[in-house]
């Protein structure tokens, strides 16, 4: 077992900022089932966890043994993000996962643009997992899909959704799809539409929606009319509601 030190438990701890992620090309689970369900999926850097939370799961204990250290709860206290301090943490190391040539050709594709909300990140991506969304284009700007809050959010959807960042004014056009798909006041009901079965769905941000520079490549406005379409309702859906109504829909359900 590794030892656990003030430095270690520094650098643990750091991993819940982005820029702390990136010079250590790591990321963090927290909590038994976030581990449990990641622990397959990435390559394990190291794991703490409580004496009796080892004792309980001693198969990961033989499985990782120089890998892992036992803790005491204070030092998850200091290790993690969350109030109520986990039984486990793991730390991965972040995966290469290079985005597919022409990875909308044949398959149904999300595009972020701009989500800044890492809860409803998190959400839009185990709302993709269970649709069966195995890629992800989101800008820059949107939140890290390593942050803890969207690891946790996921709920380990993270291990088969990939996410890449790019310009989606160059990565939407250059991704091979026959259609791409967003979401507007002015678009034709989503229940009236002819859905393809593969191609590019955008997905605004928050507040703003669809920026201008992606609208331009939306080639079908979709609307998700609120009911009864009369009735004064609230602004706008939250962005992971929209895409689960929207995968629902391209889905036959």
């Amino acid at each position: 077992m590794i030892p656990v030190t003030a430095n270690i438990i520094k650098k643990v701890a750091g991993l819940d900022d982005r820029k702390g992620r990136r010079r250590e090309e790591a990321f963090k689970a927290e909590g038994s089932k976030c581990v449990i369900d990641t622990l397959p999926h990435f390559h394990l850097r190291a794991l703490y966890a409580l004496p009796e939370w080892l004792k309980d799961h001693e198969d990961v204990a033989f499985r990782y043994g120089e890998k892992v250290s036992e803790v005491s709860r204070a030092d998850l206290r200091k290790m993690s993000s969350l109030v109520t301090p986990p039984e486990v943490i793991a730390v991965y190391s972040i995966p290469d996962r290079p985005i597919p040539e022409n990875v909308a050709s044949g398959n149904l594709v999300l595009a972020l643009d701009t989500i800044q909300d890492p809860g409803n990140l998190g959400t839009i991506i185990r709302v993709a997992d269970w649709f069966g969304i195995t890629d992800i284009i989101a800008s820059r700007e949107t939140a890290d899909c390593f942050s803890p809050k969207v690891i946790q959010s996921t709920m380990g959807a993270i291990s088969r959704v990939s996410v890449h960042y790019r310009d989606l004014t160059e990565a939407i056009p250059t991704a091979g799809a026959e259609a791409v798909y967003g979401t507007f006041l002015d678009g034709s009901p989503i229940g009236e539409a002819s859905l393809g079965t593969t191609g590019i769905i955008v997905i605004g941000n928050e507040g703003k929606g669809i920026s201008r520079e992606v609208e331009r490549l939306v080639s079908h406005r979709l609307l998700i009319p609120s009911y009864p379409p009369e009735r004064e309702t609230s602004e706008s859906l939250n962005a992971a509601v929209a895409t689960a109504i929207t995968l629902a829909k391209f889905r036959g359900i």
